[in-house]
């Protein structure tokens, strides 16, 4: 079940807040914390409700919930964790993008990563943050992209070329790999590198069996992947799920076998 923390202003916020352009310089700009790390939420929290132009409305684990909370808190500014287990940010920021256009997306990453990057502009993303840049950073990248604009953080002038990282995340000829997933596609591929099995999977996603093992010959075949093995390293690769909850996965799965781990995950 979904458990959202909610602010105990976000109420009265939310009756006085009835569109994001329309507001800007009235009201706090809103915001929602999506971290599977309750100790992180919890300090970016006290962070940003210091500052009194901020206000957190709401804060969960998974990027699943983030989708869900946004339709329920209608936010201003989603702080976004990279990598998440169940749905990860990248694909939760496509959907949100996608139902509701005038919130914006910061990711959260814990290093600097060229290709995480590129990803993150490509699902819709207005911004990038090092979760080591101070808080005034982090509220000057808030104010920016509440504003429309995008807002990097300085760390990633160091090391390439941002301007090329922005020119090929406007490109659309060279989208290949996991660009090439479907939505539904790029969920499952998380959940057996995360090691679901066919039939957790179906119970995760509420779809069939047969539908989960055609989803993934889909997938097989675009990432030219031959075997189970091959996606999930191609999962870490690209930052869809941590090489820790893979070894997790596959403690589970030498301690219960196939069986016993879909009861655990479904």
């Amino acid at each position: 079940m979904t458990t959202i923390q909610q602010s105990p202003r976000s109420m009265t916020a939310r009756t006085q807040s009835t569109g994001h352009a329309g507001n800007r310089g009235q009201h706090p700009i809103r915001i929602l914390l999506v971290d599977d790390h309750a100790v992180i939420r919890q300090a970016l929290r006290m962070l940003l409700e210091s500052q009194a132009e901020l206000e957190v409305v709401g804060d969960v684990e998974n990027g699943r919930e983030a989708v869900q909370a946004v339709e329920k808190l209608n936010p201003d500014v989603v702080l976004m964790d990279v990598v998440m287990p169940g749905l990860n940010g990248l694909e939760a920021t496509r959907q949100i993008r996608r139902s509701s256009p005038g919130t914006r997306v910061v990711m959260l990453s814990g290093f600097v990563d060229e290709d995480q990057l590129l990803d993150s502009l490509r699902s819709g993303a207005s911004g990038y943050i090092i979760k080591k840049s101070d808080v005034s950073e982090l509220v000057l990248a808030i104010q920016t992209v509440h504003r429309g604009n995008s807002y990097f953080s300085s760390a990633l002038s160091e090391g390439f070329d941002l301007a090329e990282v922005l020119y090929q995340a406007k490109r659309t000829d060279q989208r290949t790999g996991v660009e090439a997933l479907t939505p539904r596609e790029r969920e499952v591929l998380q959940l057996i590198a995360e090691g679901y099995t066919n039939q957790g999977i179906a119970n995760e996603l509420y779809i069939s069996v047969k539908t989960v093992e055609a989803h993934k010959a889909h997938i097989m075949a675009k990432l030219h992947a031959r075997n189970r093995t091959d996606l999930i390293r191609y999962a870490i690769r690209k930052g869809i799920v941590r090489l820790e909850s893979v070894e997790e996965a596959q403690r589970m799965l030498s301690e219960f076998g196939e069986d016993g781990a879909a009861v655990l995950a479904g």
